[in-house]
């Protein structure tokens, strides 16, 4: 393979594509992809939590 001028983690291949080798660069990405999936579970959650309330509110006040 061949380093990309300039480019330390990239190199190019005998069929010409670009290969990067940058391992931490990617586990980096990896670990934010995996917070923020699971950031939005956590929303979606609350998301349904407050519909119930809000359903459950809504029974109560009709019943007074």
């Amino acid at each position: 393979m061949i380093r990309v001028e300039g480019k330390p983690h990239l190199y190019r291949d005998e069929t010409g594509a670009i290969i990067n080798d940058d391992s931490s660069g990617y586990s980096a990405y990896m670990n934010a992809k995996s917070k923020k999936a699971l950031e939005r579970k956590e929303l979606d959650t609350m998301k349904q939590e407050i519909s119930e309330i809000k359903e459950m509110l809504a029974k109560i006040t009709s019943k007074l």
